[in-house]
């Protein structure tokens, strides 16, 4: 019991620490000690030590000479290319899922998650809640497939990117100054509509055993988060990893 308290208080506080990295509370290339964390957070050098581990493992910080870390904040740039890393992976796992005799047992829970999403969109609604529920079927939709592709190094992968901003499992992304439009239609609730008609042709793809079809539209599917990201660079020149979190975070 006492193992699993500290497991789940290093992993909450490297969520914290890691959101910080991401906000730009911490500069780039600054130096990050277990003294000084540990009175920000308010808590033992002990859980931040192992919480540090874990971000030096994602590449965020980078232990520095003698004691102490620094920060390795990662650019846009970077968040696009493991987006298109993670497009990849999940089109290679939507082939393998519809390749294999075991895929209709994952089937409902794919089908369920875009019935789902589909009630959001005929109640014309995209307030928080309405939010929430389509983030958790998405995360349903996609992770049914990763769980069903039967190559446990595809989820493996895609684990070791899931911290950075609209990297986990069914991150959506919503673009807040179009959600606020006059016409929700053409912006955030059309974006989920062209999303789950995407997700649609995915699972009828998998369902019939199409495996070229499922990789083809989960491509394609994937690349619309780059799309993304690339409008909002377009619309902002000055666009910051601080800004693609709260995107993700809608």
């Amino acid at each position: 019991m006492m193992n699993d308290n500290m497991e789940s208080i290093d992993t909450a506080l490297a969520t914290r620490i890691r959101r910080d990295i991401m906000m730009g509370t911490f500069d780039e290339g600054g130096r990050l000690s277990e003294a000084r964390l540990s009175e920000i957070y308010e808590v033992s050098r002990t859980p931040i030590r192992l919480a540090l581990r874990i971000l030096e493992r994602e590449r965020l910080i980078r232990r520095g000479e003698g004691r102490g870390y620094t920060v390795v904040s990662p650019t846009v740039e970077e968040i696009l290319q493991a987006v298109q890393v993670r497009g990849h992976l999940e089109s290679l796992a939507a082939r393998l899922m519809a390749q294999s005799e075991t895929r209709c047992q994952h089937l409902p829970n794919m089908a369920k998650a875009i019935e789902t999403i589909d009630i959001v969109l005929r109640n014309g609604l995209l307030g928080d809640s309405a939010k929430r529920e389509a983030q958790a079927a998405n995360r349903v939709f996609h992770t049914s497939i990763l769980n069903a592709c039967e190559n446990d190094y595809v989820g493996f992968a895609c684990e070791q990117i899931s911290h950075l901003p609209m990297l986990a499992a069914g991150s959506m992304v919503f673009d807040r100054t179009t959600i606020q439009s006059s016409d929700p239609m053409e912006s955030g609730l059309f974006r989920l509509h062209l999303g789950n008609a995407q997700h649609q042709v995915i699972y009828e793809a998998i369902e019939k055993g199409d495996a070229v079809r499922a990789e083809g539209m989960m491509r394609e599917h994937s690349h619309t988060m780059v799309d993304y990201i690339r409008t909002f660079e377009r619309k902002d020149d000055s666009l910051t990893v601080a800004d693609l979190v709260a995107y993700s975070e809608g």
